[in-house]
Protein backbone atom coordinates (compact mmCIF):
# COMPACT_ATOMS: atom_id res chain seq x y z
CA UNK A 1 0.00 0.00 0.00
CA UNK A 2 2.97 2.31 0.43
CA UNK A 3 4.14 1.88 -3.16
CA UNK A 4 3.18 4.59 -5.60
CA UNK A 5 1.85 2.03 -8.08
CA UNK A 6 -0.54 0.52 -5.48
CA UNK A 7 -1.85 3.91 -4.38
CA UNK A 8 -2.38 5.07 -7.96
CA UNK A 9 -4.11 1.82 -8.91
CA UNK A 10 -6.54 1.88 -5.96
CA UNK A 11 -7.29 5.57 -6.47
CA UNK A 12 -7.84 5.13 -10.19
CA UNK A 13 -10.08 2.08 -9.63
CA UNK A 14 -12.28 4.00 -7.19
CA UNK A 15 -12.51 6.90 -9.63
CA UNK A 16 -13.43 4.57 -12.50
CA UNK A 17 -16.14 2.88 -10.41
CA UNK A 18 -17.52 6.26 -9.38
CA UNK A 19 -17.57 7.36 -13.02
CA UNK A 20 -19.22 4.06 -13.98
CA UNK A 21 -21.95 4.59 -11.35
CA UNK A 22 -22.57 8.09 -12.64
CA UNK A 23 -22.63 6.81 -16.23
CA UNK A 24 -24.97 3.97 -15.29
CA UNK A 25 -27.35 6.38 -13.59
CA UNK A 26 -27.28 8.68 -16.60
CA UNK A 27 -27.95 5.77 -18.94
CA UNK A 28 -30.88 4.65 -16.77
CA UNK A 29 -32.40 8.09 -16.81
CA UNK A 30 -31.82 8.38 -20.54
CA UNK A 31 -33.39 4.93 -21.07
CA UNK A 32 -36.45 5.88 -19.02
CA UNK A 33 -36.76 9.16 -20.90
CA UNK A 34 -36.54 7.42 -24.29
CA UNK A 35 -38.95 4.68 -23.20
CA UNK A 36 -41.50 7.24 -21.99
CA UNK A 37 -41.11 9.22 -25.17
CA UNK A 38 -41.69 6.14 -27.36
CA UNK A 39 -44.60 4.85 -25.28
CA UNK A 40 -46.36 8.19 -25.16
CA UNK A 41 -45.91 8.79 -28.88
CA UNK A 42 -47.29 5.31 -29.66
CA UNK A 43 -50.31 5.85 -27.41
CA UNK A 44 -50.88 9.52 -28.12
CA UNK A 45 -54.28 8.86 -29.73
CA UNK A 46 -55.21 6.06 -27.30
CA UNK A 47 -57.70 8.14 -25.29
CA UNK A 48 -59.34 9.46 -28.48
CA UNK A 49 -59.89 5.91 -29.79
CA UNK A 50 -61.34 4.76 -26.49
CA UNK A 51 -63.71 7.71 -26.38
CA UNK A 52 -64.73 7.13 -29.98
CA UNK A 53 -65.53 3.41 -29.71
CA UNK A 54 -67.40 3.65 -26.41
CA UNK A 55 -70.99 5.01 -26.85
CA UNK A 56 -71.12 6.62 -23.41
CA UNK A 57 -67.79 8.37 -23.75
CA UNK A 58 -68.62 9.50 -27.27
CA UNK A 59 -71.68 11.24 -25.83
CA UNK A 60 -69.58 13.06 -23.28
CA UNK A 61 -70.84 11.05 -20.28
CA UNK A 62 -68.28 11.02 -17.45
CA UNK A 63 -70.10 9.68 -14.36
CA UNK A 64 -72.34 6.80 -15.42
CA UNK A 65 -71.72 3.53 -13.55
CA UNK A 66 -71.63 1.70 -16.86
CA UNK A 67 -68.27 3.35 -17.55
CA UNK A 68 -66.62 1.17 -14.95
CA UNK A 69 -67.54 -1.91 -16.96
CA UNK A 70 -66.11 -0.32 -20.09
CA UNK A 71 -62.95 0.64 -18.20
CA UNK A 72 -62.60 -2.94 -16.99
CA UNK A 73 -62.84 -4.25 -20.55
CA UNK A 74 -60.29 -1.73 -21.80
CA UNK A 75 -57.86 -2.66 -19.01
CA UNK A 76 -58.18 -6.33 -19.82
CA UNK A 77 -57.01 -5.53 -23.33
CA UNK A 78 -54.24 -3.28 -21.99
CA UNK A 79 -53.23 -4.35 -18.45
CA UNK A 80 -50.71 -1.54 -18.22
CA UNK A 81 -53.41 1.12 -18.66
CA UNK A 82 -55.37 2.92 -15.92
CA UNK A 83 -58.45 4.81 -17.13
CA UNK A 84 -60.19 7.75 -15.47
CA UNK A 85 -62.80 10.36 -16.36
CA UNK A 86 -62.32 13.90 -15.16
CA UNK A 87 -64.53 16.91 -14.96
CA UNK A 88 -63.41 20.11 -16.75
CA UNK A 89 -61.48 21.18 -13.60
CA UNK A 90 -59.52 17.92 -13.39
CA UNK A 91 -61.50 16.28 -10.59
CA UNK A 92 -61.44 12.46 -10.79
CA UNK A 93 -65.04 11.17 -11.39
CA UNK A 94 -65.05 7.54 -12.63
CA UNK A 95 -62.44 4.78 -12.48
CA UNK A 96 -62.14 0.98 -12.15
CA UNK A 97 -60.26 0.58 -8.88
CA UNK A 98 -60.87 0.31 -5.17
CA UNK A 99 -61.51 3.56 -3.42
CA UNK A 100 -58.47 3.27 -1.12
CA UNK A 101 -56.12 3.06 -4.08
CA UNK A 102 -57.01 6.56 -5.23
CA UNK A 103 -54.55 8.88 -3.44
CA UNK A 104 -55.25 12.05 -5.36
CA UNK A 105 -58.71 13.26 -6.39
CA UNK A 106 -57.60 15.94 -8.81
CA UNK A 107 -55.34 15.98 -11.87
CA UNK A 108 -53.29 18.97 -13.03
CA UNK A 109 -55.33 20.47 -15.90
CA UNK A 110 -52.40 22.59 -17.08
CA UNK A 111 -50.44 19.48 -18.00
CA UNK A 112 -53.51 18.16 -19.88
CA UNK A 113 -53.80 21.39 -21.84
CA UNK A 114 -50.11 21.19 -22.71
CA UNK A 115 -50.59 17.66 -24.04
CA UNK A 116 -53.65 18.65 -26.09
CA UNK A 117 -51.73 21.63 -27.47
CA UNK A 118 -49.21 19.20 -28.99
CA UNK A 119 -46.20 20.01 -26.82
CA UNK A 120 -43.06 17.92 -27.19
CA UNK A 121 -43.26 14.52 -25.57
CA UNK A 122 -42.76 12.97 -23.08
CA UNK A 123 -45.09 14.89 -20.78
CA UNK A 124 -45.52 13.53 -17.27
CA UNK A 125 -48.90 13.99 -15.66
CA UNK A 126 -50.53 13.35 -12.28
CA UNK A 127 -50.93 9.72 -11.18
CA UNK A 128 -54.12 9.46 -9.08
CA UNK A 129 -52.74 6.34 -7.37
CA UNK A 130 -49.58 8.05 -6.07
CA UNK A 131 -48.89 11.19 -4.10
CA UNK A 132 -45.47 11.90 -5.57
CA UNK A 133 -45.14 9.95 -8.83
CA UNK A 134 -45.82 11.36 -12.27
CA UNK A 135 -46.38 9.20 -15.35
CA UNK A 136 -46.91 9.49 -19.07
CA UNK A 137 -50.54 9.54 -20.19
CA UNK A 138 -52.98 9.99 -23.05
CA UNK A 139 -55.99 12.27 -22.76
CA UNK A 140 -59.10 13.08 -24.84
CA UNK A 141 -61.48 15.97 -24.45
CA UNK A 142 -65.12 14.81 -23.99
CA UNK A 143 -68.01 16.74 -25.60
CA UNK A 144 -71.69 16.08 -24.65
CA UNK A 145 -74.67 16.03 -26.97
CA UNK A 146 -75.14 19.75 -26.49
CA UNK A 147 -71.63 20.35 -27.79
CA UNK A 148 -70.39 21.42 -24.42
CA UNK A 149 -67.14 20.37 -22.78
CA UNK A 150 -68.08 17.79 -20.16
CA UNK A 151 -64.63 16.60 -19.07
CA UNK A 152 -61.68 14.42 -20.08
CA UNK A 153 -60.86 10.76 -20.62
CA UNK A 154 -57.50 10.37 -18.83
CA UNK A 155 -55.45 7.22 -19.47
CA UNK A 156 -52.26 6.47 -17.48
CA UNK A 157 -49.74 4.52 -19.62
CA UNK A 158 -47.80 2.06 -17.45
CA UNK A 159 -49.95 1.88 -14.40
CA UNK A 160 -49.70 0.12 -11.07
CA UNK A 161 -49.66 -3.42 -12.48
CA UNK A 162 -46.95 -2.45 -14.94
CA UNK A 163 -44.83 -1.04 -12.12
CA UNK A 164 -45.31 -4.20 -10.05
CA UNK A 165 -44.20 -6.51 -12.84
CA UNK A 166 -41.28 -4.28 -13.72
CA UNK A 167 -40.12 -4.14 -10.09
CA UNK A 168 -40.37 -7.92 -9.76
CA UNK A 169 -38.40 -8.58 -12.93
CA UNK A 170 -35.81 -5.95 -12.05
CA UNK A 171 -35.35 -7.44 -8.58
CA UNK A 172 -34.66 -10.79 -10.19
CA UNK A 173 -32.31 -9.60 -12.94
CA UNK A 174 -30.66 -6.60 -11.29
CA UNK A 175 -28.09 -8.53 -9.16
CA UNK A 176 -26.99 -10.55 -12.17
CA UNK A 177 -26.69 -7.46 -14.30
CA UNK A 178 -24.85 -5.48 -11.64
CA UNK A 179 -22.52 -8.36 -10.86
CA UNK A 180 -21.59 -8.93 -14.47
CA UNK A 181 -21.17 -5.21 -15.12
CA UNK A 182 -19.05 -4.53 -12.03
CA UNK A 183 -16.93 -7.61 -12.70
CA UNK A 184 -16.30 -6.49 -16.24
CA UNK A 185 -15.33 -2.99 -15.14
CA UNK A 186 -13.02 -4.25 -12.39
CA UNK A 187 -11.21 -6.55 -14.83
CA UNK A 188 -11.10 -3.80 -17.43
CA UNK A 189 -9.79 -1.29 -14.89
CA UNK A 190 -7.22 -3.80 -13.64
CA UNK A 191 -5.85 -4.54 -17.11
CA UNK A 192 -5.98 -0.93 -18.27
CA UNK A 193 -4.39 0.64 -15.24
CA UNK A 194 -1.75 -2.04 -14.87
CA UNK A 195 -0.58 -1.13 -18.35
CA UNK A 196 -0.97 2.63 -17.94
CA UNK A 197 0.50 2.87 -14.46
CA UNK A 198 3.42 0.65 -15.36
CA UNK A 199 4.06 2.97 -18.26
CA UNK A 200 3.77 6.09 -16.11
CA UNK A 201 5.77 4.72 -13.15
CA UNK A 202 8.54 3.10 -15.18
CA UNK A 203 10.68 6.29 -15.13
CA UNK A 204 10.30 6.45 -11.33
CA UNK A 205 11.31 2.79 -11.01
CA UNK A 206 14.36 3.43 -13.16
CA UNK A 207 15.17 6.49 -11.07
CA UNK A 208 14.96 4.46 -7.84
CA UNK A 209 17.21 1.74 -9.28
CA UNK A 210 19.79 4.28 -10.42
CA UNK A 211 19.77 5.98 -7.02
CA UNK A 212 20.25 2.59 -5.32
CA UNK A 213 23.15 1.93 -7.67
CA UNK A 214 24.68 5.28 -6.73
CA UNK A 215 24.17 4.50 -3.04
CA UNK A 216 26.04 1.19 -3.43
CA UNK A 217 28.75 2.96 -5.39
CA UNK A 218 29.00 5.68 -2.74
CA UNK A 219 29.38 3.06 0.01
CA UNK A 220 32.74 2.19 -1.58
CA UNK A 221 33.96 5.80 -1.43
CA UNK A 222 35.77 5.51 1.98
CA UNK A 223 38.04 2.79 0.54
CA UNK A 224 38.65 4.93 -2.52
CA UNK A 225 39.40 7.94 -0.34
CA UNK A 226 41.92 5.89 1.69
CA UNK A 227 43.64 4.76 -1.48
CA UNK A 228 43.71 8.34 -2.73
CA UNK A 229 45.78 9.41 0.25
CA UNK A 230 48.36 6.78 -0.69
CA UNK A 231 48.29 7.31 -4.44
CA UNK A 232 47.75 10.80 -5.85
CA UNK A 233 47.29 9.63 -9.41
CA UNK A 234 44.57 7.20 -8.38
CA UNK A 235 42.83 9.93 -6.42
CA UNK A 236 42.89 12.12 -9.50
CA UNK A 237 41.26 9.40 -11.58
CA UNK A 238 38.55 8.85 -8.97
CA UNK A 239 37.81 12.56 -8.78
CA UNK A 240 37.36 12.70 -12.54
CA UNK A 241 34.57 10.06 -12.44
CA UNK A 242 31.36 12.05 -12.62
CA UNK A 243 28.67 11.11 -10.16
CA UNK A 244 25.35 11.52 -12.03
CA UNK A 245 22.24 9.69 -13.11
CA UNK A 246 22.26 8.31 -16.67
CA UNK A 247 20.32 10.22 -19.29
CA UNK A 248 17.62 7.61 -19.79
CA UNK A 249 14.76 9.10 -17.77
CA UNK A 250 12.48 10.16 -20.61
CA UNK A 251 9.23 10.33 -18.64
CA UNK A 252 7.14 13.38 -17.99
CA UNK A 253 8.61 16.84 -17.67
CA UNK A 254 8.39 16.53 -13.88
CA UNK A 255 10.55 13.37 -13.89
CA UNK A 256 13.04 15.02 -16.25
CA UNK A 257 13.20 18.12 -14.05
CA UNK A 258 13.58 15.99 -10.92
CA UNK A 259 16.44 14.07 -12.55
CA UNK A 260 18.12 17.36 -13.40
CA UNK A 261 17.83 18.58 -9.81
CA UNK A 262 19.22 15.29 -8.49
CA UNK A 263 22.17 15.52 -10.88
CA UNK A 264 22.83 19.09 -9.71
CA UNK A 265 22.81 17.94 -6.08
CA UNK A 266 25.05 14.98 -6.93
CA UNK A 267 27.50 17.34 -8.65
CA UNK A 268 27.58 19.54 -5.55
CA UNK A 269 28.05 16.52 -3.30
CA UNK A 270 30.86 15.22 -5.46
CA UNK A 271 32.50 18.63 -5.45
CA UNK A 272 32.30 18.75 -1.65
CA UNK A 273 33.65 15.20 -1.45
CA UNK A 274 36.62 16.06 -3.64
CA UNK A 275 37.20 19.18 -1.58
CA UNK A 276 37.26 17.08 1.60
CA UNK A 277 39.78 14.72 -0.02
CA UNK A 278 41.99 17.65 -0.92
CA UNK A 279 41.70 18.99 2.62
CA UNK A 280 42.65 15.61 4.04
CA UNK A 281 45.62 15.39 1.69
CA UNK A 282 46.66 18.94 2.58
CA UNK A 283 46.45 18.24 6.31
CA UNK A 284 48.35 14.99 5.80
CA UNK A 285 51.14 16.82 3.96
CA UNK A 286 51.10 19.61 6.53
CA UNK A 287 51.56 17.16 9.39
CA UNK A 288 54.42 15.44 7.54
CA UNK A 289 56.14 18.76 7.00
CA UNK A 290 55.46 19.83 10.57
CA UNK A 291 56.87 16.61 11.97
CA UNK A 292 60.06 17.28 10.00
CA UNK A 293 60.26 20.86 11.30
CA UNK A 294 59.81 19.67 14.89
CA UNK A 295 62.08 16.67 14.51
CA UNK A 296 65.09 18.72 13.34
CA UNK A 297 65.52 21.00 16.41
CA UNK A 298 64.45 18.22 18.76
CA UNK A 299 67.09 15.85 17.31
CA UNK A 300 69.71 18.58 17.57
CA UNK A 301 68.70 19.34 21.15
CA UNK A 302 68.92 15.71 22.23
CA UNK A 303 72.17 15.18 20.24
CA UNK A 304 73.99 18.07 21.90
CA UNK A 305 72.83 17.06 25.36
CA UNK A 306 73.79 13.41 24.80
CA UNK A 307 77.20 14.49 23.50
CA UNK A 308 77.74 16.72 26.51
CA UNK A 309 76.75 13.87 28.89
CA UNK A 310 79.04 11.22 27.42
CA UNK A 311 82.12 13.48 27.46
CA UNK A 312 84.38 13.42 30.56
CA UNK A 313 83.78 16.30 32.91
CA UNK A 314 87.04 17.91 32.01
CA UNK A 315 86.28 17.85 28.29
CA UNK A 316 82.69 19.11 28.37
CA UNK A 317 82.28 22.26 26.27
CA UNK A 318 79.69 24.89 27.24
CA UNK A 319 79.15 25.55 23.55
CA UNK A 320 77.24 22.27 23.36
CA UNK A 321 74.82 23.59 25.98
CA UNK A 322 74.46 26.81 24.01
CA UNK A 323 73.72 24.84 20.83
CA UNK A 324 71.15 22.76 22.71
CA UNK A 325 69.58 25.96 24.10
CA UNK A 326 69.34 27.40 20.59
CA UNK A 327 67.63 24.23 19.37
CA UNK A 328 65.25 24.42 22.31
CA UNK A 329 64.40 28.01 21.46
CA UNK A 330 63.74 26.98 17.84
CA UNK A 331 61.46 24.20 19.07
CA UNK A 332 59.68 26.60 21.41
CA UNK A 333 59.16 29.06 18.56
CA UNK A 334 57.65 26.35 16.37
CA UNK A 335 55.26 25.29 19.13
CA UNK A 336 54.23 28.89 19.72
CA UNK A 337 53.53 29.28 16.01
CA UNK A 338 51.40 26.12 16.05
CA UNK A 339 49.34 27.48 18.94
CA UNK A 340 48.90 30.75 17.09
CA UNK A 341 47.86 28.95 13.89
CA UNK A 342 45.33 26.86 15.83
CA UNK A 343 43.89 30.00 17.43
CA UNK A 344 43.52 31.60 14.01
CA UNK A 345 41.80 28.57 12.51
CA UNK A 346 39.37 28.32 15.45
CA UNK A 347 38.37 31.97 15.07
CA UNK A 348 39.72 32.96 18.47
CA UNK A 349 41.49 36.02 17.08
CA UNK A 350 39.56 39.02 15.75
CA UNK A 351 40.91 41.96 13.80
CA UNK A 352 40.57 45.44 15.32
CA UNK A 353 40.95 47.71 12.30
CA UNK A 354 42.05 51.29 12.97
CA UNK A 355 44.30 53.94 11.35
CA UNK A 356 47.96 53.70 12.42
CA UNK A 357 51.34 55.06 11.32
CA UNK A 358 53.06 52.32 9.37
CA UNK A 359 56.50 53.45 10.54
CA UNK A 360 55.54 52.73 14.16
CA UNK A 361 55.08 49.07 13.27
CA UNK A 362 58.27 48.79 11.25
CA UNK A 363 60.56 50.63 13.71
CA UNK A 364 59.81 48.11 16.43
CA UNK A 365 60.44 45.22 14.03
CA UNK A 366 63.70 46.80 12.89
CA UNK A 367 64.91 46.94 16.47
CA UNK A 368 63.89 43.34 17.03
CA UNK A 369 65.52 41.77 13.96
CA UNK A 370 68.65 43.95 13.57
CA UNK A 371 70.78 42.04 16.11
CA UNK A 372 69.90 38.72 14.50
CA UNK A 373 70.57 40.08 11.01
CA UNK A 374 73.96 41.46 12.11
CA UNK A 375 74.84 38.11 13.61
CA UNK A 376 73.98 36.39 10.32
CA UNK A 377 75.82 39.14 8.39
CA UNK A 378 72.66 40.03 6.45
CA UNK A 379 71.75 43.63 5.59
CA UNK A 380 68.33 44.66 6.91
CA UNK A 381 67.04 47.84 5.24
CA UNK A 382 63.73 49.59 6.01
CA UNK A 383 62.45 52.43 3.82
CA UNK A 384 59.05 53.64 5.10
CA UNK A 385 57.55 57.13 4.72
CA UNK A 386 57.26 58.75 8.16
CA UNK A 387 53.74 60.15 7.69
CA UNK A 388 52.19 57.13 5.95
CA UNK A 389 48.90 56.04 7.59
CA UNK A 390 47.17 52.71 6.93
CA UNK A 391 43.99 51.10 8.23
CA UNK A 392 44.81 47.74 9.83
CA UNK A 393 45.13 45.87 13.08
CA UNK A 394 48.61 46.87 14.32
CA UNK A 395 49.21 43.67 16.28
CA UNK A 396 48.18 41.35 13.42
CA UNK A 397 50.01 43.35 10.73
CA UNK A 398 53.15 43.41 12.91
CA UNK A 399 52.87 39.61 13.16
CA UNK A 400 52.56 39.29 9.36
CA UNK A 401 55.65 41.41 8.70
CA UNK A 402 57.55 39.63 11.48
CA UNK A 403 56.88 36.21 9.99
CA UNK A 404 57.92 37.34 6.52
CA UNK A 405 61.20 38.85 7.81
CA UNK A 406 61.85 35.78 9.94
CA UNK A 407 61.28 33.55 6.91
CA UNK A 408 63.61 35.74 4.84
CA UNK A 409 66.35 35.52 7.48
CA UNK A 410 66.07 31.73 7.44
CA UNK A 411 66.66 31.40 3.70
CA UNK A 412 68.93 34.37 2.93
CA UNK A 413 72.61 33.43 2.84
CA UNK A 414 75.47 35.27 4.48
CA UNK A 415 76.08 38.62 2.83
CA UNK A 416 72.51 38.77 1.53
CA UNK A 417 70.07 41.63 1.84
CA UNK A 418 66.48 42.01 3.11
CA UNK A 419 64.51 45.16 2.28
CA UNK A 420 61.17 46.44 3.59
CA UNK A 421 59.63 49.32 1.67
CA UNK A 422 56.36 50.68 0.23
CA UNK A 423 55.54 51.07 -3.45
CA UNK A 424 52.63 52.41 -5.48
CA UNK A 425 51.08 50.53 -8.38
CA UNK A 426 48.52 52.86 -9.89
CA UNK A 427 46.32 54.05 -7.06
CA UNK A 428 47.05 50.99 -4.91
CA UNK A 429 49.74 50.98 -2.23
CA UNK A 430 51.75 47.84 -1.41
CA UNK A 431 54.16 46.94 1.41
CA UNK A 432 57.05 44.89 0.01
CA UNK A 433 59.36 42.43 1.77
CA UNK A 434 62.21 41.55 -0.59
CA UNK A 435 65.18 39.24 -0.01
CA UNK A 436 68.10 37.77 -1.93
CA UNK A 437 67.62 34.29 -0.50
CA UNK A 438 67.14 30.89 -2.06
CA UNK A 439 63.71 31.74 -3.48
CA UNK A 440 60.73 29.43 -4.02
CA UNK A 441 59.64 27.03 -6.70
CA UNK A 442 56.80 27.93 -9.02
CA UNK A 443 54.25 25.58 -7.39
CA UNK A 444 54.96 27.20 -4.02
CA UNK A 445 54.44 30.66 -5.49
CA UNK A 446 51.19 29.59 -7.12
CA UNK A 447 50.00 28.12 -3.82
CA UNK A 448 50.44 31.46 -2.07
CA UNK A 449 48.85 33.35 -4.97
CA UNK A 450 45.70 31.26 -4.56
CA UNK A 451 45.19 33.12 -1.32
CA UNK A 452 44.57 36.40 -3.09
CA UNK A 453 41.91 34.85 -5.35
CA UNK A 454 40.26 32.86 -2.60
CA UNK A 455 39.99 35.89 -0.34
CA UNK A 456 37.81 37.63 -2.90
CA UNK A 457 35.34 34.75 -2.63
CA UNK A 458 35.54 34.06 1.10
CA UNK A 459 37.72 36.47 3.01
CA UNK A 460 36.84 35.52 6.56
CA UNK A 461 37.58 31.78 6.32
CA UNK A 462 40.04 30.55 8.95
CA UNK A 463 39.92 26.82 8.25
CA UNK A 464 41.32 24.36 5.71
CA UNK A 465 38.69 25.17 3.07
CA UNK A 466 40.89 26.14 0.17
CA UNK A 467 42.34 23.72 -2.31
CA UNK A 468 45.84 24.23 -0.94
CA UNK A 469 46.90 25.13 2.59
CA UNK A 470 50.57 25.83 1.84
CA UNK A 471 52.03 23.01 3.95
CA UNK A 472 55.24 23.12 1.93
CA UNK A 473 55.80 26.76 2.93
CA UNK A 474 56.10 26.11 6.66
CA UNK A 475 54.11 27.19 9.70
CA UNK A 476 55.24 30.82 9.52
CA UNK A 477 53.85 31.46 6.05
CA UNK A 478 50.71 29.48 6.91
CA UNK A 479 50.18 31.99 9.74
CA UNK A 480 50.79 34.83 7.27
CA UNK A 481 48.09 33.42 5.06
CA UNK A 482 45.55 33.18 7.87
CA UNK A 483 46.35 36.65 9.21
CA UNK A 484 45.97 38.26 5.80
CA UNK A 485 42.62 36.56 5.40
CA UNK A 486 41.60 38.05 8.72
CA UNK A 487 42.86 41.50 7.70
CA UNK A 488 41.17 41.18 4.28
CA UNK A 489 44.42 41.95 2.51
CA UNK A 490 45.63 40.61 -0.79
CA UNK A 491 49.14 39.22 -1.28
CA UNK A 492 51.26 38.89 -4.40
CA UNK A 493 54.48 36.92 -4.70
CA UNK A 494 57.36 36.99 -7.15
CA UNK A 495 60.08 34.40 -6.67
CA UNK A 496 62.43 32.08 -8.51
CA UNK A 497 64.85 29.47 -7.16
CA UNK A 498 68.25 31.10 -6.41
CA UNK A 499 67.00 34.62 -7.16
CA UNK A 500 65.23 35.55 -3.94
CA UNK A 501 61.60 36.35 -3.17
CA UNK A 502 59.39 39.40 -3.13
CA UNK A 503 56.17 39.50 -1.04
CA UNK A 504 53.75 42.37 -1.73
CA UNK A 505 50.99 43.05 0.79
CA UNK A 506 48.07 45.29 -0.17
CA UNK A 507 47.63 48.24 2.20
CA UNK A 508 44.34 49.98 2.93
CA UNK A 509 44.55 53.73 3.28
CA UNK A 510 42.01 55.80 5.25
CA UNK A 511 39.11 57.13 3.18
CA UNK A 512 39.71 60.65 4.44
CA UNK A 513 42.84 62.49 5.46
CA UNK A 514 43.76 61.93 9.11
CA UNK A 515 46.34 63.38 11.45
CA UNK A 516 47.25 61.01 14.26
CA UNK A 517 48.98 62.27 17.40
Amino acid sequence: MNRLFSRLFITATVIVLALFMALWQWLQLNHEFSRDQVQQNLHRELADHMAHINPLLSQGITSDAALKEAFHDFMLLGPSFEIYTLDPDGKVIAYDAKEEKIKRKRVDVGIIQSFLAGSELPILGTDPRSLDTKKIFSVSKLINQDGLHSGYLYVIIGGEDYDSWQAMISAENQPKLWGATIGFWVIFALVLFVMLLRYFTRPIDRLVKDLNHLRIQDSQSPALAHQSLENNSREHQNSEAKLALPKRHLGSSEITELTGHINDLLAQIQQKQQQVKRQQQAKHDFLLHLSHDLKTPLTALLGYIDTWLILPEGERDTALIQYAANSGQTLQQLLAQLLELAALENGQINAQIKPVYLIELTNELHSTFTPRANKLQISLLFDIEPQQIVETDPQLMRRVISNLIDNALRYTPKGGEIRLYTKHVGEQQWLTVEDTGSGMHQHEVEALRQLSLSQQRKQASLSFEQNQTLPQLGVGLAIVRQLLQLLKCKIDIHSSPGQGSQFLIELSSPKSALSLP
